[in-house]
């Protein structure tokens, strides 16, 4: 490539084409790319515009940009200006506190991520091309680059594809590890197919378990497309305010941006909604991607055994297969997941530091640290559920684990 390109920092994605948003990133339906719902123009724009991702909650917008000779968007990294470590799910507030105690200023740093959602993605968005690797590098380097000009502490890029990390580390960025626990769906046609897999102890657990969490009469709905009124989007809401009020002590997300995401992209939407004397009390929301079911997050305003499992990972099981889906993912952390059929999937995340001592630091502290994941993987998986010798995406089981996990409600 030897034509002359631009890089520019663009704080809003209302001034990009949503049709060539979409290009880049993947999130068009039917398109070439595997449609990922949290990279669309709808969701991130959601984001802004409701004023949940904004400068005052502490994300102003900082999108990386990449144009040719004419004006023409090429390449794109989502991105944030961030104030605090908030909402990001891969923690450094370690980092932020020892580099102020030596007397630096770790904030403001840039977040090149999906706000308030652990979920991987394409970061360096380039589209279909030919020159692919090109772009990617050209995009990685100039993050770095701005991250430098800008004089902010660092940037970090969280939750990419393995495939990502090349450009990433010629740039000059650090490799970060840590861990997850998706569903592997292999086909299955029926959730008791899936069952069958697991050794004898697990799969009666997990039918008693389902059994009890509809006790009380409590009925699941699935909610999606023109389901998802402006009076489903309240009782959620007050699910997930009054969950999350209690977890985070502040809910991430506000109403608006719940209304905007109902009118944009209600077809990628799936809520799980549990009924109880002809009202809902708990739910769960998911979005739907090409090949994989992302969930959420959840709220109830009733308490019942095993209701949180059943509504957030057995439902979530059961949609997938219905709808062919590969795997779903989970959200972050939750090593509860592992006995319902979650297996341990590392997940990557790249950081460029500017300060040399600090990134010496870091960069000691990750080695250790991305072996330590390694090893708790490797644990974790010979804990698995499944039957000894049985295979998921490429993982081979080495032995059975018989020991019943109290559920931690």
């Amino acid at each position: 490539m030897t034509e002359k390109l631009t890089l520019r920092v663009e704080n809003s994605l209302s001034s990009i084409a949503p049709e060539r948003w979409g290009e880049l990133s993947g999130t068009r339906r039917g398109g070439a790319l595997p449609f990922n719902p949290f990279l669309s123009h709808a969701f991130l724009s959601s984001l802004e515009e409701s004023g949940s991702a904004s400068s005052r909650t502490g994300w102003l917008g900082h999108h990386l940009l990449l144009e040719d000779e004419n004006g023409r968007l090429i390449g794109a990294v989502p991105g944030y200006l961030k104030s605090h470590s908030q909402g990001e799910y891969v923690f450094d507030h370690s980092w932020a506190d020892a580099f102020e105690r030596a007397g630096g200023q770790y904030y403001p740093k840039i977040q090149c991520a999906i706000p308030f959602t652990p979920a991987t993605g394409p970061r360096l968005l380039t589209g279909l091309t030919d020159d692919v690797a090109t772009l990617q590098a050209t995009l990685a380097a100039g993050l770095a680059e701005v991250t430098r000009q800008s004089g902010v502490s660092s940037a970090h890029v969280t939750f990419l594809p393995e495939t990502e990390l090349p450009a990433f580390e010629d740039a000059g960025f650090l490799h970060r590890t840590d861990q997850q626990f998706h569903f592997i769906n292999k086909g299955y046609a029926s959730h008791e197919e899936f069952l069958g897999e697991l050794s004898s102890s697990k799969r009666k657990n997990l039918r008693k378990e389902r059994r009890q969490a509809l006790e009380n009469g409590i009925t699941i709905d699935w909610l999606t497309g023109s389901d998802l009124t402006e009076e489903i989007w309240d009782q959620f809401f007050a699910f997930y305010m009054d969950t999350g009020s209690r977890k985070w002590g502040r809910p991430y997300l506000n109403r608006r941006f719940y209304s905007l995401i109902g009118e944009r992209m209600a077809d990628d939407i799936l809520l799980v909604m549990a009924k109880r004397d002809g009202r809902y009390i708990a739910g769960a929301i998911n979005f739907i991607g090409e090949e994989t079911l992302f969930g959420r997050h959840w709220g109830c305003i009733e308490d019942h055994a095993f209701l949180h499992f059943e509504v957030c990972y057995h439902q979530a099981i059961d949609f997938a297969l219905a709808h062919k889906l590969k795997r779903v993912e989970a959200g972050a952390q939750g090593e509860h997941k592992l006995a319902r059929g979650y297996l341990p999937i590392t997940t990557h995340s790249a950081h460029y530091i500017t300060h040399p001592g600090l990134r010496r630091a870091v960069a000691d502290y990750l080695k250790q640290e991305r072996r330590q994941v390694e090893y708790t993987g490797e644990v974790l998986t010979e804990h698995s559920p499944f039957r000894k010798g049985e295979r998921q995406d490429g993982i081979s089981i080495r032995k059975d684990s018989d020991g019943h996990d109290e559920p931690d409600l």
